[in-house]
């Protein structure tokens, strides 16, 4: 077993709706116009599935990509920042604080992100305190977001699906409580366990959901990389995730970022 241990849901974890597919939403659609939107990025996705080099399955085997060993094996120095900078998670922006559409799925304090990069973002100030992260990440071809992903005890993120097909997801293990099996994420219908210092790489678009059911931090570096795609499929994908920083819900996540960087910086 390489970086994390999985297992099929069990008759004490139920999972009543067979989620093994790329499902948007618990609830059907709310209009014809809705449901046409759903119906068009079902058949975009269907058609990236079938482009892509490694396959569609939800979860990936870590070694299908050549670069997560080396930054596997420079984890203790990301470990070593994320020390220095969970000093003042209480000051943290929450997710939804930066990104509201993540509101939907949660709307307390107990999530708290520290951005690296991402689409539309200048994280330069929080990259300056970050410098051996940065370098690992320059490791992950087609990098789109990147930041330091907070779980506080007891927090359970609901079932959600992303918005698109066309990036892949690493988790990182950088902190992980015990007991191992009560800090967990459900991946279409397997459960997996996170590993410090073990690459997760998964298809976010499949439906998920996450506890960390112990009494400790769960942290993992959060990174979405452009999918990797046969030629031209690959080159039109990061177009399009390239031209996405000019979507309003970016821009204004950009602008709370940036916002949270300048308090924070001079204050302290």
């Amino acid at each position: 077993m390489h970086s994390y241990e999985t297992h099929k849901a069990s008759t004490d974890e139920v999972i009543e709706t067979n989620y093994h597919h790329r499902r948007h939403s618990m609830t059907p659609p709310r209009n014809f116009l809705h449901a046409l939107g759903r119906s068009l990025q079902n058949t975009l996705e269907s058609g990236i599935a079938k482009v892509s080099i490694h396959g569609d399955p939800p979860v990936y085997k870590p070694n299908s990509f050549p670069w997560v060993a080396g930054v596997e094996a420079g984890w203790p120095l990301i470990r070593g920042e994320l020390d220095q900078v969970m000093k003042f998670r209480d000051q943290m922006p929450s997710f939804h604080e930066i990104l509201k559409e993540a509101g939907t799925i949660t709307r307390d304090d107990q999530w708290k992100t520290y951005f690296l990069s991402g689409i539309g973002m200048d994280c330069s100030e929080n990259a300056k305190r970050c410098p051996e992260t940065k370098r690992l990440l320059g490791k992950i071809p087609g990098v789109k977001t990147a930041f330091f992903s907070i779980l506080s005890p007891r927090k359970h993120i609901p079932a959600h699906r992303g918005a698109f097909n066309g990036v892949l997801r690493l988790h990182l293990g950088l902190m992980v409580p015990e007991p191992k099996e009560k800090c967990r994420i459900r991946i279409a219908n397997d459960f997996h366990n996170w590993s410090e210092g073990k690459a997760l790489i998964f298809d976010d678009s499949y439906n998920h959901e996450v506890w960390n059911d112990t009494d400790g931090y769960r942290v993992v570096l959060f990174v979405d990389f452009a999918r990797p795609l046969k030629q031209p499929y690959h080159s039109l994908n990061e177009t399009i995730l390239n031209m996405a920083s000019v979507a309003p819900f970016l821009r204004e996540a950009g602008a709370k970022q940036n916002a949270w960087e300048r308090t924070f910086y001079t204050d302290n």
